[in-house]
């Protein structure tokens, strides 16, 4: 028989088989707690956990608030560009081609003139005719000389800053006689609107010089003619300024450009008929010719020589 002290009590053994379920318990109670409060995982679960979500890009707090729409508008830099396009005008094939004589877009119909002044096709006009020596044929219109004295001066008013220059003008008197005439000078004031300063020659085909004054009606001529109009450089012009004029131009010029890095200049006229580019921009370059019904005409090839008349073998559909 074993010795009492090899051998434990029975009561001693139950006692430590107690305690040591006892705590087993405690601990399985603890973990059950940790695991089941909010955000209660061990650290050891927590630590793997946020390594985890570290390998991932979070987004930062501002993502998670909704931004005004007026603040989002304003933000990007392709927004304001795409409320901002550039002008089609700047693309090259807005530009007419230089070799180009007509317009592709269709002509206006005959007898409408969008651009027209003053003196309107489809409209006569009331008026007196008076006479002058019209010498040579030139006048301040400063087409020169001419052969063909059947040639006016129109009133200062009408006469618009020369843009009446090289228009045809059919004048009747009462007694039904008519003449066409191209208007090459301006009457000064006191020539009222309406009146027409006529050559001797061209008042002749209407009452005798004696006459003096008469009254008249006149409207505007598209006439029938075989000659293209031409391009004249003023004296001195250049690279650096130039003055460029259009003449035999079967209906009336509205507007001369030149052709410049970014489309179409437009020159201003002179009341001696001449459109200047004081910088000379577009001198010696293509040229645009709109006539008062708005068609085009493209020119190109002239170069600057002044006092020179130069054929651009281009002329106005006739109305």
């Amino acid at each position: 028989m074993a010795s009492p002290s090899h051998r434990r009590p029975v009561r001693k053994r139950r006692t430590a088989l107690v305690l040591a379920v006892a705590a087993a318990a405690v601990g399985l109670l603890v973990s059950l707690v940790i695991a089941l409060r909010p955000g209660g995982e061990a650290d050891t679960v927590r630590t793997a956990a946020q390594a985890t979500a570290g390998a991932r890009p979070t987004a930062p707090p501002t993502t998670r608030k909704a931004t005004p729409a007026s603040k989002t508008s304003e933000a990007p830099e392709a927004s304001k560009t795409s409320r901002a396009p550039k002008p089609a005008a700047t693309t090259p094939s807005a530009r007419p081609s230089p070799t180009a004589t007509r317009p592709s877009a269709p002509r206006p119909a005959s007898g409408t003139a969008p651009l027209a002044g003053r003196i309107k096709p489809g409209t006569t006009y009331k008026g007196v005719a008076t006479h002058y020596d019209a010498k040579d044929g030139d006048g301040a219109c400063l087409y020169g000389p001419s052969p063909d004295l059947m040639v006016a001066a129109m009133n200062h008013t009408d006469y618009e800053t020369s843009q009446a220059c090289g228009a045809y003008i059919l004048v009747r008197a009462a007694n039904g006689a008519s003449v066409t005439v191209r208007i090459t000078n301006e009457c000064p004031l006191p020539c009222a609107p309406g009146q027409i300063d006529l050559s001797k020659e061209a008042f002749a085909k209407l009452a005798g010089l004696s006459a003096g004054r008469i009254p008249i009606t006149w409207s505007l001529q598209s006439p029938d003619m075989s000659q293209t109009l031409s391009i004249r450089y003023k004296t001195g012009s250049s690279s650096h300024w130039c003055g460029i004029q259009a003449l035999g131009h079967r209906n009336p010029l509205a507007r001369l450009e030149v052709r410049t890095g970014s489309g179409w200049t437009r020159l201003t006229r002179t009341e001696y008929n001449y459109f200047l580019s004081p910088g000379g921009t577009g001198c010696g370059g293509p040229l645009r010719l709109t006539d008062i019904y708005g068609e085009q005409l493209t020119v190109d090839g002239i170069a600057i020589r002044p006092d020179t008349v130069q054929p651009a073998r281009v002329q106005f559909t006739r109305r």
